[in-house]
């Protein structure tokens, strides 16, 4: 367990311990920062600009205190720094931590904001601590944050003050500063609920469900065939692909077919607090041959919970782990020896022709009856380029099919009618949704949705361009307009769709 330093936990032995280990690992430098610079920085991201102004109303409050307030991101690039202390200063421009520099743990060794992005956790690291003894004279509180929607490791906060100086308070301010930012980012963002908390568990996949399977395109089979043939050859798989993809959906229905009647559990990431129970309870499994294990989401496992990872496969005589990431190369580094291969899945939005058997299937599913689309929806469903993959097809594909058993383009979500966006203020967000509304209902032109929300005509094609609005044209009244027909395909094995 972390120590605690004024009620705020700190980095415990074990993980300074940990990091020592990859410092030197990483060939970093022993007494003095070697610079890595990067150059320009992203002062255009939601992150920075939120990040930036949550720190500026800090710097407000610590006006006279020797404070070096810092953005980074999620590699430790030091995106902005704010201090009005010159020695300190000038003796953070000596150790290159400064705008534009790497300061991560490949860099500089141990350090607070290494460590927080290492581990994914709030970290304080005092003078000797640091692996660098060119850092020994700095305190450093650095927190991580998320983004609040998809959880993605965005940068951190971080405080670095002098040594000598009482750190009891540098923390718990990182971390109200993080909150800050990752609530700010929120409140400008474009209204979309956040995922919950992560908490590790382990549950078995469930059955496979009576009813037919939806039949998937040509390319969701081509990878399906790539990570069987790794399994037969006895390889440890990885899946890459954006969130909601369908990842754990592709290593599930391949583990079946190689075992039909054996287990499968799947491990969700855990809060990074939890790691060593979350091991715990499910690594038992890994020695039992007709159970497969699929780790999801290693990229966002802590440094060290990764190492520990590595450890319990690599000490099995044989290897059923699976795992999936964002990308093979944010598979974390102890991990990567112990996946042979890995496998890429496309996004839903280079798979237009999985989008219609899956909203089917979906839809059947939530109603346990037949769902149909219109050809106008189908239209609409296809050619908007699905952010959150089939997580978000799921949510709208619910939404509508709640509302009629044959959904048209006004059951839709508004965002689905509209093309990629910068990201919308709530007041935007309700604005769009309002013009999509009108324009969605049948018959409806124009000039009477500019009627109906008070606007004149031209304010209204403004801002069907301004937040790309598409609403499908219909079919004529009593035209044979034939429904679209699925790809032609094989069948899929039958796969919980829940999960992906």
């Amino acid at each position: 367990m972390d120590e605690y330093a004024g009620g705020t936990p700190v980095a415990s032995a074990p993980r300074l311990s940990a990091s020592w280990q990859r410092s030197r690992h990483y060939g970093a430098p022993l007494e003095e920062v070697h610079p890595v610079y990067t150059g320009a920085v992203d002062d255009e991201s939601l992150f920075f600009q939120c990040g930036r102004r949550v720190l500026d109303d800090l710097d407000e409050t610590l006006a006279n205190e020797p404070v070096s307030l810092m953005l980074t991101d999620h590699d430790g690039h030091v995106l902005d720094r704010t201090c009005h202390d010159r020695t300190l200063i000038r003796a953070l421009d000596r150790t290159y931590l400064a705008p534009g520099f790497a300061f991560s743990e490949r860099e500089a060794g141990t350090n607070g904001l290494g460590l927080a992005l290492a581990d994914r956790m709030p970290s304080l690291v005092r003078g000797d601590e640091h692996y660098c003894t060119g850092l020994w004279e700095y305190t450093c509180a650095a927190v991580p944050v998320l983004d609040p929607v998809h959880g993605w490791l965005l940068g951190s906060v971080n405080l670095t003050t002098w040594s000598q100086r009482s750190a009891n308070l540098l923390l718990a301010l990182a971390k109200t500063a993080a909150g800050h930012t990752s609530a700010l980012m929120r409140a400008r963002g474009s209204g979309v609920e956040p995922r919950p908390t992560p908490r590790g568990e382990v549950f078995r996949v469930s059955a496979a469900r009576s009813g037919s399977a939806p039949e998937l395109s040509e390319t969701w089979r081509a990878a399906l065939t790539e990570v069987e043939a790794a399994l037969a050859e006895g390889l440890s798989v990885g899946v890459a692909g954006e969130p909601g993809v369908g990842k754990t959906a592709l290593l599930v229905t391949a583990l079946r077919r190689a075992q039909p009647h054996g287990r499968i559990l799947h491990a969700r990431p855990p809060d990074p607090r939890e790691i060593e129970s979350w091991l715990a309870l499910w690594t038992p499994e890994l020695a039992k041959d007709n159970t497969g294990v699929i780790a999801a989401g290693v990229d966002a496992l802590p440094s060290w919970g990764a190492t520990e990872l590595a450890g319990i496969v690599a000490a099995q005589t044989r290897r059923p782990l699976t795992v999936t990431a964002r990308g093979a190369a944010t598979i974390p580094e102890a991990l990567t020896p112990h996946v042979d291969t890995v496998v890429e899945l496309s996004p839903l939005r280079r798979r237009p022709n999985d989008v219609l058997p899956l909203a089917e299937h979906l839809a059947e599913r939530a109603r346990s009856r037949e769902i149909r689309f219109t050809p106008a929806a189908v239209r609409a469903l296809r050619a908007y380029h699905w952010p959150d993959n089939v997580e978000q097809l799921r949510r709208v594909v619910l939404e509508a099919a709640a509302r009629s058993d044959v959904v048209d383009v006004r059951h839709l979500a508004p965002e689905v009618l509209c093309g990629p966006t910068r990201t919308l203020s709530r007041i935007e967000t309700l604005e769009r949704d309002e013009i999509v509304r009108c324009l969605a209902e049948p018959g409806t032109t124009v000039t009477r949705t500019a009627e109906v929300l008070g606007m004149s005509r031209a304010t209204i094609y403004r801002k069907i361009t301004q937040y790309g609005i598409r609403v499908p044209d219909r079919p004529r009244a009593h035209t044979n307009t034939p429904s679209p027909s699925t790809t032609t395909s094989a069948t899929t094995d039958m796969i919980d769709w829940d999960t992906v």
